[in-house]
């Protein structure tokens, strides 16, 4: 598997909202979990799920660096920029930087998932620190919610 070309291709993609194309890159039950709106699964959800991103923003660019892949799970750290959209803030240029990991199977993505300081992007915005407060509580709680987080908190509640 050439994952260099599938990171170009994941890309090219989100930056030209091909719902389709991206969708296309993952199995038929794949999951994108998005860092801001969180999991979404199969294709129909997933080209919707980009769709969204457009309505939130413009002139994304991603760019990926240092992949590394081992046939079955890829990484890489990435830079991502866009112009904004929202209401109070449209124009405004918001860039920040994170890590992936790819799930892979037979050359196709199985789940897609990202890390970065939400926090750092969404201040770039100009939002109230109440409402940070809320997207950053909402993060967690979904965190703390996985099965594999449950082993890690359980032994707090002796």
């Amino acid at each position: 598997m050439d994952f260099p070309a599938l990171l170009q291709d994941f890309a090219k993609t989100v930056q030209a909202n091909d719902g389709q194309g991206l969708a296309a890159l993952f199995t038929e039950d794949g999951t994108y979990d998005d860092g801001f709106f969180g999991p979404y699964q199969g294709h129909a959800a997933i080209a919707g799920m980009l769709q969204h991103f457009h309505d939130g923003g413009r002139d994304y660019w991603w760019e990926f660096e240092a992949p590394v892949c081992d046939g079955a799970n890829g990484y890489a750290q990435w830079r991502f920029s866009y112009a904004s959209r929202l209401q109070g803030c449209e124009g405004t240029p918001v860039l920040f930087e994170g890590m992936s990991r790819f799930t892979l199977r037979d050359g196709k993505i199985v789940l897609y998932r990202e890390m970065f300081d939400r926090g750092l992007a969404l201040s770039q915005l100009g939002f109230a620190p109440e409402r940070l407060a809320r997207i950053v509580a909402k993060a967690a709680a979904a965190q703390n919610a996985r099965p594999e987080s449950g082993k890690h908190l359980a032994r707090f509640s002796r």
